[in-house]
């Protein structure tokens, strides 16, 4: 990976070392997903690990949107 910047590469790399993001793996109405947790029973998407190509078509399973959920 090339980075152009002006930049000092301890500005651009701060906190690259401590960033560790607390992820969960749900089912959400039948899609396998990994979320992160934003609230009590909402998450946002980071990845969906459904084998179904339906599910990766479906917008409202897109990267980023969050999603309200029930814990089990």
């Amino acid at each position: 990976m090339i980075i152009y910047t002006s930049m000092p590469l301890e500005h651009v790399f701060d906190g690259y070392d401590t960033f560790n993001p607390d992820y969960e793996e749900i089912v959400h109405q039948g899609v396998n997903m990994l979320i992160e947790p934003c609230g009590v029973y909402q998450g946002r998407i980071v990845r969906l690990l459904s084998t179904d190509p339906q599910d990766f078509l479906n917008p409202d399973y897109s990267p980023g949107q969050v999603i309200h959920f029930r814990s089990s």
